[in-house]
């Protein structure tokens, strides 16, 4: 298939499968209000796909996505939260706080955090019979990513350092734990699925790091690109958020034709690094993704 079919066959598959959590009332709403309120899906997609590019199947991988994608669900409530960022739009709807109030918000991210791990380590699939060693080992990569060395310490530098300069080897140093450490473990579990039942060239798992690692980086300086130039209707959220923060972003340190330039070189070494192992599937899908969220509009 073409690269836009595979990416809404991906997207359809997770979307269906995340529609079947939290069917209640009360809490489960809240969660699955920002659960299913849209978005790229980035993050499981790129757990599928690794997998498939290992020699596995993008169904051995879905639940691992879907827990990295409750997961990245929690960390934005929590960002629109009064004591973060104080937004009032995300994806074009009320945003948690908003709709539900402060504390069920608060508590919705908690228990989607800890449904991220359930889901994960409850995930079912033809590799499941033996595959013990790859739900721990995806489970282990989401800790670590989600933690004081990975996500949420790096919203931790980012939120004390508002009004403070930056220089730009400090900003990435925090984007790459912000940003960059999820992205790390959807692709890294990705490859985690697709050992549950074959083998697997020990290099891709390093490949996958590094592929992620700049994929990471440069989809951070868009973010800050379309913060500063898009508009409200085309990113669904408010625009100037960081500046109104008094945050230090690639555009205020380098401009914008500096920052689109790094852009693209990030995002040239993320498709080198697919170069590092064998891989038993095909990696075009990735590349091209790389590609497209270098020019992505919101």
């Amino acid at each position: 298939m073409e690269f836009q079919q595979q990416l809404e066959a991906a997207r359809n598959l997770v979307e269906g499968r995340l529609a079947e959590f939290f069917p209640g009332g009360g809490l489960e709403e809240a969660m699955r209000y920002s659960l299913l309120a849209g978005g790229k899906r980035v993050r499981p997609i790129l757990t599928m796909k690794f997998c498939e590019a290992a020699g596995g199947t993008m169904a051995e991988a879905l639940d691992f996505g879907c827990g990295v994608e409750m997961l990245h669900t929690y960390s934005l409530i929590h960002d629109d939260l009064p004591c973060m960022d104080n937004d009032d739009l995300r994806r074009g709807m009320l945003t948690s706080h908003k709709k539900f109030g402060e504390c069920v918000a608060t508590l919705a991210g908690d228990a989607l955090q800890a449904a991220a791990f359930r889901t994960v380590l409850s995930a079912e699939g033809p590799w499941r019979h033996g595959g013990k060693i790859a739900v721990a080992l995806a489970a282990k990569i989401l800790a670590e990513a989600a933690g004081e060395t990975g996500m949420c310490g790096g919203q931790y530098w980012d939120t004390v350092g508002n009004g403070h300069s930056r220089t730009v080897e400090s900003l990435t140093e925090i984007n790459d734990r912000k940003t960059g450490a999820l992205l790390r473990a959807a692709c890294m579990m990705g490859v985690a699925a697709s050992m549950g039942r074959r083998e697997v060239d020990g290099a891709c798992m390093d490949a996958a790091r590094e592929y992620a690692a700049n994929l990471g980086l440069a989809f951070q300086i868009r973010d800050d690109i379309l913060d500063a130039v898009s508009t409200r209707e085309e990113l669904g959220k408010p625009i100037g958020s960081d500046a109104a923060n008094r945050k230090a972003t690639y555009v205020t340190l380098l401009g914008v034709d500096a920052c689109e330039e790094r852009v693209l070189a990030y995002t040239a070494l993320a498709k080198k690094a697919l170069n590092g192992c064998a891989w038993a599937g095909d990696t075009a899908f990735l590349r091209d993704l790389a590609d497209s969220l270098a020019v992505r509009r919101n």
